[in-house]
């Protein structure tokens, strides 16, 4: 088995029922066994327009069986049962559920479809600060970073609350 860390998120509709249902249907895979979950935090979102509704993102911990290809198409699939969809243009939008694949193991993997480590997982604090409660010693296998030393060095990092301690201004 290997452990492979997924990152959960959503900012539309119930978020975070949405969150908890993507984790709950990944653990009914007799090929896939959750073993941590961490906090759920309210993000704002990254790379996308200012209206944007802010995220609950959570990061979970599973192992599998399941190769990098297979994983990727069992996320999708729930991401889809979910009522995620998808305009084909190449631009981060507002959805019920996005599953990312954040690690595989060590592996580096860089397939049309499929990048792991996640491209942009050393960017976004959504990412790294729940990676942070579950395994803050974790090495990037391509950065050769541990999750803390990429957390510190994030330049402008968006906001991210433990959920239920944001207050809008």
């Amino acid at each position: 088995m290997v452990i492979a860390y997924l990152s959960l998120g959503s900012n539309k509709g119930d978020r975070i029922g949405y969150v908890q249902q993507a984790a709950a249907t990944l653990g009914t895979f007799e090929n896939v066994k959750i073993v941590r979950t961490s906090s759920f935090y309210e993000t704002e979102p990254w790379n996308m327009a200012a209206t944007s509704t802010w995220f609950v993102n959570a990061v979970i911990e599973i192992k599998t069986t399941l190769s990098p290809q297979d994983l990727l198409a069992l996320c999708q699939r729930i991401e889809t049962q979910l009522g995620r969809t998808r305009s084909g243009k190449n631009i981060y939008e507002d959805r019920t559920i996005d599953i990312d694949i954040l690690f595989y193991g060590n592996e580096i993997i860089h397939e049309e479809n499929l990048v792991i480590p996640h491209e942009f997982v050393h960017l976004r604090a959504f990412n790294l600060v729940p990676m942070l409660e579950l395994n803050e010693d974790f090495v990037h296998p391509v950065l050769h970073k541990t999750i803390t030393e990429m957390h510190e060095d994030l330049e402008n990092p968006e906001m991210v609350f433990l959920y239920g301690t944001r207050v809008d201004m």
